[in-house]
């Protein structure tokens, strides 16, 4: 017993590329990625960082590779992970070199950013000799100089020219397996880009704002924009931008997806705010059991409602549920069906037991 979406989201078909060992584009499940903020050169600590970025649900880690040695590093920082790696390149197309050759799955470049097309020629081996894809990067803090003279100011229009300009040096070399971004911090500008490139190329397109803030609110400004391009079926991969730990980045994402039924990974809780009638307390509660239940990767529905005026309600569309009563007697429910009381003192550790038990059941199936 599971919640059916009330809707399908209708996805825009897309070519499919490899990222690693993950497909982008075409049918596949949007992916989640993030990227480190150790310094790449700190091989341990980058390894750490991935390892978590990984644990949390992230399908893909970036990588930022401004010198040589970290380029270089990440030949070993490849040996103990398992998750494509994309090494992120501005300017030194030596860099881009580097990191294809050392392991890295895509580029992130910005091909005009990188020089003459010798150059450019060079990365486009490297990544082809390397079956290493590449992300055309655009971002309305660095669109190229010709390009913010015509328009003035960064607008829709100039990043989708730019992102445009970039994939055809691109193809002109006969380089196809590539995805696309056009991101900034302004939510508005950033939909519309999307809007216009997704109309305009069939190449996937990694979603999101761009410096986007603090932990509150750089999650709602991403929620607000990629949600918006979500629901219009637009997007193959996405990252939240926000500065706190990348782990956090993760949480939304993968949050944002499974509120739009476009990902099922781990217990997704359905809880009330709570008020006076509740009969335990349920934010507590909730904080308790999303710790607790952080280890479980099985898709499983579970209600936590401190009365009954909605938690039977609720509790009839979801895997597991618990609805508060009195004198610290809830009612737990299995698949939509009242199974037992349960004291408020022993509520925590039966909903843990329950969910662990559903989801060994569902993966043994």
């Amino acid at each position: 017993m599971s919640i059916r979406p009330f809707r399908n989201i209708d996805r825009r078909k897309t070519k499919e590329i490899n990222v690693g060992k993950v497909k982008v584009g075409g049918n596949n499940p949007i992916s989640v990625q993030s990227m480190t903020n150790t310094l790449t050169t700190d091989i341990k600590a980058t390894i750490k960082q991935i390892n978590e970025i990984q644990s949390e649900g992230a399908d893909i880690v970036r990588v930022s590779c401004p010198d040589e040695a970290s380029s270089k590093a990440l030949k070993e920082i490849i040996k103990h992970v398992d998750i494509p790696i994309v090494a992120d390149i501005h300017f030194h197309y030596k860099r881009a070199i580097e990191a294809a050759t050392n392991g890295a799955s895509c580029l992130r470049i910005n091909p005009g950013n990188i020089g003459n097309i010798d150059r450019i020629k060079e990365v486009v081996k490297a990544a082809r000799d390397n079956n290493c894809s590449i992300r055309v990067g655009v971002n309305a803090g660095s669109l190229e100089k010709d390009i913010l003279e015509k328009y003035k100011e960064p607008c829709p229009e100039a990043l989708v020219e730019s992102a445009l300009r970039n994939i055809k040096i691109l193809e002109d070399e006969d380089f196809n397996n590539l995805k696309i971004s056009v991101k900034s911090s302004d939510v508005f500008l950033s939909i519309e880009a999307y809007r216009q490139l997704s109309k305009a190329t069939d190449y996937p397109l990694h979603l999101g704002i761009t410096e986007a803030g603090g932990f509150i609110p750089g999650s709602i400004k991403s929620s607000i924009g990629l949600g918006t391009l979500l629901l219009d079926g637009i997007g193959d991969t996405i990252r939240i931008s926000l500065s706190d730990n990348p782990v956090e980045e993760v949480k939304i994402g993968n949050e944002i997806l499974k509120s739009l039924n476009l990902r099922e990974r781990g217990v997704k809780i359905i809880s009330c705010p709570s008020c006076a009638r509740q009969g335990f307390e349920v934010i507590e509660t909730v904080r308790i059991l999303e710790q607790k239940l952080s280890h479980i990767k099985t898709p499983i529905t579970l209600s936590v409602i401190g009365c009954v005026v909605n938690g039977p309600g609720e509790a009839a569309m979801t895997d597991i549920g618990i609805t508060g009563g009195k004198k610290g007697n809830n009612m737990l429910y299995l698949s939509g069906v009242q199974s037992e009381k349960v004291l408020t003192s022993d509520m925590i550790e039966k909903i843990v037991d329950e969910v662990e038990k559903k989801a060994s059941e569902l993966k043994n199936n």
